[in-house]
């Protein structure tokens, strides 16, 4: 009798511990599969290839985002056709040692705000880099994204399709080499 309730017992310690293992298992799976829902983007990089277009998946907001760099400082975009220039926020642009240009209003999704005109040296997307764009600080922005506007996206062909967007530098906006 002994011999059955030990045979029980191990039988009933391996089932809890499948069932553990499957839920841990299941547990980073779905983790790992959510977070590419929310940032299906967060892991481009530069193509071995310069100027290779760049494809982006729409996020589940129904937004385009994406690392990036602003004077080789890495930062998150959210891509606006919307906006006039690269909108940085003040505390990040306090942070990347912008310098306030002239004092601009802004109209915005939120209503009208007071910002400054700004230059970036170079603003990156992948393998896209662009120099010489003009940016904007804004107050009264998260400090965590950066709105990547028409004054770097007016550079590219873009297309949209299907929840994607193929970002493509034109060989006239390349520099010479």
């Amino acid at each position: 009798m002994a011999a059955k309730g030990a045979g029980n017992r191990s039988g009933l310690i391996m089932m809890l511990l499948f069932w553990v293992l499957l839920m841990g298992i299941g547990t980073w799976w779905l983790q790992g599969g959510l977070e590419s829902l929310r940032h299906p983007n967060a892991n481009i990089v530069a193509p071995a290839e310069p100027y290779m277009p760049l494809t982006l998946q729409r996020d589940r907001a129904g937004h385009f985002k994406a690392p990036g760099k602003i004077n080789d400082v890495p930062v998150t975009f959210l891509l606006d056709t919307g906006a006039t220039y690269v909108a940085v926020p003040a505390g990040l642009a306090a942070r990347l040692g912008l310098e306030h240009g002239r004092r601009v209003w802004f109209n915005t999704a939120n209503g009208r705000v007071k910002g400054s005109l700004t230059h970036l040296e170079e603003v990156g997307l992948g393998g896209i880099r662009i120099r010489d764009v003009q940016g904007s600080i804004s107050p009264n922005m998260d400090d965590d994204t950066v709105l990547l506007g028409m004054s770097f996206l007016s550079h590219l062909t873009i297309e949209i399709r299907q929840g994607e967007m193929r970002l493509t530098l034109p060989e006239a906006h390349r520099p010479q080499e």
